[in-house]
């Protein structure tokens, strides 16, 4: 919450202190947050920073801020905001457990072409 701004809509109690779910909302939409890992499930905390995933928000406004909120609240930036040439406006960080998130804001709405001929990639869709 404090990092990335999100606002706690439910908690789950696991009844031993712990959160079994949680549900979380940014604006007009949410994220549902399931933990403690179990299973074949793992925090990069216990695997020396490694991890399998990542977790990006598009926003509509409001990167930077959300960049500075986040560094202010102890994530540790990895890539500063940065224009990205199919015309997002990104920057990445890794929450105080070691997970890697990426916040991106759409700057200048591109044809799928325009964004072949700036990125160099082919895309579908």
């Amino acid at each position: 919450e404090a990092a990335f701004g999100f606002e706690t809509r439910l908690v789950v109690d696991d009844g031993q202190g712990g959160v079994i779910h949680s549900e979380l909302g940014l604006g007009d939409g949410y994220i549902m947050v399931v933990g403690p890992p179990s299973g074949q499930a793992a925090s990069p905390a216990t695997l020396g920073g490694r991890s399998t995933q990542s977790v990006h928000v598009q926003l509509e406004s409001g990167l930077d801020s959300r960049c500075e909120q986040a560094r202010a609240a102890g994530a540790a930036i990895e890539r500063e905001p940065a224009d990205q040439p199919y015309g997002d406006r990104v920057f990445t960080c890794r929450d105080l457990e070691g997970h890697p998130w990426s916040f991106g804001q759409t700057l200048l709405a591109l044809s799928v072409a325009e964004m072949e001929a700036a990125t160099g990639h082919k895309i579908e869709t």
